[in-house]
Formats: C-alpha cells, structure tokens, sequence
C-alpha cells in the first residue's frame, strides 16, 4: 500500500501539474506586481510587466531575489497582503546582517502544514503513530511545521523542542514514539545517547525519522539508521519559502519530492544566472506560486543540487532534488581549493570516525591552515602519542584524497567536542575574508 497524504496531488500526471503551476504563476506575479512594491521596481527594472508572464515557462522572464534582498527590505517591505490578514511570523537564524522576517496568513500555514504532513505520511505515518518533535519552536519554522503535519496526519504530538536530552529519552521510551523529528546531529546525539544509558536499537519503538535544517551524507543517515533502528528520510525547506516540508523523501530514499503544486524549482548557473536543464548541478531557485503573506518570486537558495525527472517507484509524480550538494554561500576556498563540509563528514565516517567534529580555518603570514578537530570513537581511542599520530596522518591523507588539500587533524578524546541540540556549529572560520 502507499502512503500518501493527498494522492491526488502527489500522484497527479505532469500535464496536471503545469496546469496547476501555470494558473497559479500567472496569478502570483499580477499579484506581486500590484502589491510589493519592492519587486515591482525590480521588474520594472528589466522591463517585465505581469501580461509578459503566461506560464512557468516565462519565469525565467522574471528577476531573482537574494537574501539581501530580503536585508534591505526587512521588515515589511517584500510583504504581499496587508498585514491584517498575516496570523504569524517566522524569523531565519542567521547571524549576520539584518535578520529575515516571513509572514504567514492562515491559507499560508494549511499549505505548509499539509506539505509537512505529506513528509510524515510519506515516512510511514498515520494517525495511529506518535511523533516526537525536537526541532526548536519559537521563530525557528522546524518544530511548529512538522507539529502542524502531525496534527494534519492525526498523530499523537509530543511537542518536545530541542535540548534537554534526559528528558527526551524519557518521553520517548514511557510514550512509545515511533518518528522522530530533529536535525541529523541531534539524531546521532540521541542515539549516542541511548547506547550509554544501556539501551540498544530494538529497545525503542521508533521505526522512522525526518531530519533535516543541515547538511549530512549517505554515511550519517546509515550510522543513524543504525544507532536508532530506524529509517531515516530528509526534510528540505527554508524559511523564506515556508519552512521544512518544501520537499521530502519517500520510502525510495534517492532524493526529495519537491512539492510542485506549491513550489516552482530551477536550478541556475550560480555565476551567470543561466537556468540550467535537468540533471545538471547547480543553484537551487524556488519561487511560491500560491502563498500570500510572503511571496517570494525566484529566490536563490544558496543551496547545489540536481533536479531530477526519473520515475520513482514510490509513484509520486513531482520532481526530486538531491540532498544539498553543498552551498554556493558556505563553500570554503583554501589555498584556492573549494571545500565543502559535507565531504569532511563523508571521509570521517568511511573511515570509522564518529560524526563529531569542527572546523577551523584561519591566515597566517598571508597562508590558509586548515585544522579539524575530530574525536575518536570509543574503540579507537589510545593515549599512545605514537598511535594517535599515526592515526591523524592516516586521517589527513584520506582527506587529502578527497579534497586535494591535507589538514591538519587534532585527534580529541570521545565526547570532548561540545554536542549541539541544534544546528552543529561546524566551521570556525577566522580568516577576514570582506
């Protein structure tokens, strides 16, 4: 049997689905047009007018919009209602800069919370499940989307947000949750914290897990799966676009299902602009085709992947999108090689490392260092100067192998490394690069 949430639309043929996104882009960009001012001046700019837009095929017709953007408009000026019929707000975490405020009218929060409860259908759950939600609440969209699609789908709540592990565990193991949703390393850190406590995998009833709000590989979501016994499957959203639910894995685990009916991908040259066609990499551009209080039009999400059209055995219609391949904003240049945090993770993992460990990039004298603190598992730790180093060498070779630059690695002793119960702080990077 398969789990759908609304098979109707998940399932629609593709010339349904450009029906739907060709009425509503016609009508979001009039819209816009008449009712932001800020994009108005942006299309009036490059000589686009709304009659100009007749379909999706048009959009790229239309200008982007950035993050900074958003800075200087902030806080109402992308704003595209009267404020009146706004319910709530969301508010990015960003740490530099003017901070992203997005607006929400109800119709808004049923579109994203139906989007989150397809996530969770999708994940194997029905109103008969229990759903533990560690994402923060608050401004953070992450606990208040997949709290909504818990409550679309009809599951049992526990509305737990992040922190507090102890506690955690206790609702978790006394309720009986069955899906977890947090961000991946909040999800190692639980499992880790059950193997300590003397619990093993099959003593929980958990059987699936939506994580996401940061980067993480193949290997982490295997180490995870293991560690919980469960399966894991990939959120993606952003808060400028609603928040988490966006797109989603299904049981086939070989990308996200981008919901189409309320969002419209491309991928883009990030230098150029260029829109790229299917199957290449590139800058994720989404724009919202129907949501009122913050209508983002081609916004650039900072984010690399690739778009794919490949029929998916789990009979769901919409595109798929790869995990985030990195980010055109985070990427790292050290002595003039792009590096991405992700590929860390992956060389840690395959060699049998725990996936806890920092960054940290600095100058001196006019040259990059490069150093990664890393710990050592349980089982591999030694006091032996002599194994320890031999160990960093064969650490920092692996890595050279995969990025083409070798770091310096600083081996730690297990648990040292101070645990995130939110997004892992995983670059210190101290160069004045601006």
């Amino acid at each position: 049997m398969k789990n759908y949430y609304q098979p109707e639309l998940e399932t629609a043929p593709r010339e349904k689905i450009l029906e739907i996104q060709n009425e509503k882009i016609v009508r979001q960009v009039k819209n816009v047009y008449d009712h932001v001012a800020y994009y108005r001046k942006l299309m009036d700019e490059k000589g686009v007018k709304p009659e100009d837009i007749k379909s999706v095929e048009d959009i790229k017709k239309l200008p982007f919009l950035t993050k900074e953007d958003l800075r200087v408009a902030y806080p109402y000026g992308l704003l595209g209602t009267d404020l009146k019929n706004c319910v709530r707000i969301h508010s990015t975490s960003g740490t530099t800069g003017k901070r992203v405020v997005a607006f929400y009218t109800q119709k808004d929060i049923d579109m994203w919370e139906e989007c989150c409860a397809r996530a969770i259908v999708a994940a194997g759950g029905t109103d008969e499940d229990v759903v533990q939600v560690c994402y923060g609440y608050g401004l953070f969209t992450g606990g208040s989307g997949l709290h909504g699609g818990s409550h679309k789908v009809g599951c049992l709540t526990l509305p737990m947000s992040s922190g507090n592990t102890d506690r955690q565990i206790q609702f978790m193991m006394d309720l009986d949750a069955t899906i977890l949703c947090c961000t991946p390393s909040y999800a190692a850190y639980i499992g880790e914290s059950l193997a300590e406590r003397g619990y093993r995998p099959g003593d929980n009833k958990l059987k699936a897990g939506i994580f996401g709000a940061e980067p993480w590989t193949e290997e982490m979501r295997q180490s995870i799966e293991k560690s919980l016994g469960i399966k894991a499957y990939d959120i993606y959203g952003l808060t400028e676009t609603s928040g988490p639910g966006v797109a989603f894995e299904c049981e086939e685990q070989t990308g996200m299902h981008i919901n189409e009916d309320h969002f419209y991908a491309e991928i883009i040259n990030p230098d150029t602009g260029e829109v790229l066609p299917e199957g290449e990499k590139g800058e994720l551009v989404f724009t919202a085709l129907d949501k009122e209080g913050f209508p983002l039009l081609r916004y650039r999400t900072k984010d690399i992947c690739i778009l794919s059209r490949k029929k998916c055995s789990c009979g769901r219609t919409h595109v798929k999108m790869t995990k985030p391949l990195g980010r055109s904003d985070d990427m790292m240049i050290i002595r003039g090689v792009n590096v991405f945090p992700s590929q860390i993770e992956t060389v840690l993992l395959k060699e049998g490392y725990p996936p806890n460990y920092q960054i940290e990039v600095d100058r001196v004298n006019n040259t990059d260092t490069f150093d990664i603190y890393v710990e050592f598992s349980k089982e591999m730790f030694s006091d032996k100067i002599s194994e320890v180093q031999a160990h960093e060498q064969a650490l920092s070779a692996a890595m050279r192998s995969m990025l083409g630059i070798g770091p310096k690695i600083h081996l730690v002793a297990p648990k040292s490394i101070e645990r995130s119960e939110g997004k892992a702080v995983r670059v210190i990077d101290k160069r004045k690069l601006v």
